[in-house]
């Protein structure tokens, strides 16, 4: 741990200002630099490109070059080289006043070997796949319009009813044209089909727990899967997803591959980030090269821990602050990154979270997408700088709503439930999330991402049948207090015996309860103002057993399961139907507090029903009027709504933009809602 004194000084005297750290390949040299202020000596180890054999063979290992590096100012060490260094690896080697020295990883590192042991020297021009120049962006005029769908990487293609040949992997994303033996789209396509505008990836950076030597073997070795919430190399693409995790430039080409393909289909990518704390802390670049500066502290000296995974980075400190803004922007720019999602971003500094979003918004795009958790596991020193609800007004970002969360479906992983699974006196908190969270904690609704269920926790399938008291029924996995599962040996012994469908006749699939109160929970997050997010499988009813925090339980729980596509085939149509409603028309994804407050008008409000209208005409949408009704109740509800012919799109299971049928009111007002169902209809006249 450094003494106070002489971190105050590194801080106020040696910040660096270039966007130069790392490696910088010119065409015969390269240029090395690296921020270690309190280091008093710095060597640059360099290693020639491994030499074929298996991935533990390194019979190059003993050819390590030492050679010093130049101490120059604001705490820089710095070495060019001439000559052709490309796969070269190297690592840097900082010496301190006590004559302690250590060997680490370039924390700027773009290229790394397998399992992040060294890095790579690159040339990134040569990692760019066919027609990566004419990659162009998705258009986002506005955060609203985006659709979000969260998805791991891994899950998305394993299966084997996937049908992908690069299963597992980031090319899995492009390979078109796959289809069921019903003719269902697979894949990518099936992405396109739903109507989703962004992908949103759990973290794809380099991460530590999965060994990349192993990770295509059996496909059941739960030990072997994670979500990838535990940073190792911020800057290099995790290479379980790629093809050859022992080819650094292969992982960088498929990486982009993924995005360019994704971008062909007007799909953008978000990455989920992990910039509040690492997976190792002694052991970790960060700590080897500025001991004891990257990490937030407690009062006591040790390392605070905010997270709860052991340490949590020091966000406010200058050259942290700069670190993650750097490493942002260079996904942005090199790897065509369309937005962000921020992990524990309650553990991030306001003044970080601001100063990023302003400079990618002006120097990179200002459709690039910013969003992130507002809150933080534990408590953490940081206190009243912590980015949490409200500190996102008006600064370019977003924040999870997880008060409109709780309202919809009730809490995460137990029976307690909200408006959409039968609680009651819900209504006047939903009517705050149906717009936006502007008399909440928003300035305008693009500062809220709506959402029910992510990663974390039950999904939700599962969360609503638990609160129906039918996790029982279904076998869903239930843990000792050892962790083991109870009544089997294994995951797999469980998931044989789960029958998360048991209830369901697949003759009427849309008459079932738990059906109908998860298309009401989604169907209320697609149609209320703001940025909607749906988990990855929601459409296909996806379960994962019960099984409330998956991130290690391997493929047997977490894969999706590509035959549920034509199984749930109305549950499907039904999200795309209500996705098409929300991007075609703009009244449900309105811009401003004023549109909101004016064009917005409550109907009906109480007993597990609320009803409001939506003044189409006024902000340009092709329908004039348009009404909103959910019914959470087990009975059909009469509304009143204005008099007029009204134009049914949204009832009983079925969503789109083409009239279901026509109400026609006469003289009474009333239109008959179903139970569990929500109702949207407009008018033009």
């Amino acid at each position: 741990m450094i003494e106070e004194d002489k971190q105050e000084l590194f801080i106020s005297e040696d910040t660096y200002e270039g966007r130069d750290l790392g490696v910088t390949v010119e065409s015969h040299a390269c240029h090395f630099k690296v921020w270690s202020p309190l280091a008093v000596q710095m060597e640059l180890l360099l290693y020639p490109p491994l030499t074929g054999g298996s991935p533990g063979e390194e019979p190059n290992q003993l050819k390590q070059r030492a050679l010093p590096m130049h101490k120059k100012e604001q705490g820089i060490w710095a070495l060019e080289l001439e000559g052709e260094l490309d796969n070269y690896r190297y690592m840097y080697k900082p010496t301190f006043e006590d004559g302690q020295s250590t060997t680490a990883v370039d924390p700027y590192a773009r290229a790394v070997t397998m399992n992040g042991e060294m890095g790579v020297i690159i040339r990134l021009e040569q990692t760019h796949p066919h027609r990566w120049s004419k990659d162009i962006r998705p258009e986002l005029t506005s955060p609203v319009d985006a659709v979000l769908y969260e998805l791991h990487v891994r899950d998305f293609s394993i299966h084997p009813s996937s049908g992908i040949t690069h299963k597992g992997k980031y090319l899995a994303f492009t390979e078109t044209g796959m289809r069921d033996a019903e003719g269902n789209t697979l894949g990518i396509d099936h992405l396109v089909e739903l109507g989703i505008t962004h992908v949103h990836l759990l973290p794809v950076f380099d991460f530590a727990t999965v060994d990349e030597s192993r990770v295509d073997g059996d496909t059941s070795d739960a030990s072997n899967y994670n979500w990838g919430y535990d940073p190792l190399h911020y800057n290099v693409p995790e290479g379980s997803y790629a093809s050859r995790a022992d080819e650094p430039k292969t992982r960088i080409r498929e990486f982009k591959s993924m995005v360019l393909a994704l971008h062909n289909k007007g799909i953008g990518v978000i990455m989920d980030v992990v910039y509040n704390h690492t997976f190792d802390t002694a052991g970790s670049s960060f700590e080897k090269i500025v001991p004891g500066y990257y990490y937030r502290q407690n009062a006591d000296g040790t390392y605070s821990n905010g997270s709860g995974t052991g340490n949590e980075v020091a966000t406010e400190r200058a050259m942290v602050r700069k670190f993650i803004i750097d490493s942002v922007r260079y996904w942005a720019e090199e790897y065509h990154v369309d937005g962000f999602r921020f992990d524990l971003m309650g553990l991030i500094d306001t003044t970080t979270m601001k100063q990023l979003a302003a400079e990618l918004h002006a120097e990179v795009s200002p459709s690039i997408l910013l969003y992130g958790e507002p809150w933080g596991a534990l408590d953490s020193p940081l206190g009243d700088d912590m980015t949490l609800k409200g500190a996102q007004r008006g600064a370019g970002f977003a924040v999870f709503n997880d008060n409109f969360r709780g309202v919809i479906k009730g809490d995460s992983d137990g029976m307690g439930t909200g408006f959409a699974t039968g609680a009651d006196g819900k209504e006047d908190e939903l009517w705050t999330g149906v717009r936006g969270a502007i008399h909440d904690f928003t300035d305008v609704p693009s500062e809220t991402i709506n959402y029910v269920t992510v990663h974390d926790n039950l999904n939700l399938w599962d969360k609503v049948a638990r609160t129906q008291g039918l996790h029982d029924m279904l076998n869903f996995l239930t843990y000792n207090e050892d962790g083991n599962i109870r009544g089997c040996q294994s995951v797999e012994a469980a998931v044989e015996k789960a029958k998360p469908y048991l209830q369901i006749d697949p003759n009427h699939i849309l008459e079932n309860e738990t059906v109908r109160r998860c298309l009401l929970a989604n169907g209320i997050v697609l149609t209320s103002q703001g940025v909607p997010l749906i988990a990855a499988g929601d459409e296909l009813l996806r379960s994962k057993y019960g099984d409330a925090n998956s991130h290690q339980s391997g493929d047997v729980v977490n894969a999706i399961h590509w035959g549920q596509k034509q199984r749930f085939k109305p549950v499907f149509d039904y999200y795309c139907g209500l996705i098409r409603l929300r991007r075609e028309h703009p009244a449900f994804r309105l811009r401003t507090r004023e549109e909101i407050e004016k064009h917005i008008r409550l109907l009906e409000k109480g007993n597990g029903m609320l009803a409001y209208e939506l003044e189409g005409a006024a902000v340009s949408d092709s329908w004039e009027r348009i009404v909103v009704i959910y019914n959470a109740g087990k009975e059909n509800r009469t509304v009143s709504v204005p008099t007029g012919t009204w134009n049914v799109v949204v009832e009983e299971g079925q969503a789109g933009v083409d009239a279901i049928r026509v109400v026609q009111d006469g003289q009474d007002g009333q239109v008959t809602v179903n139970a569990l169902t929500m109702t949207v209809m407009y008018s033009k006249s």
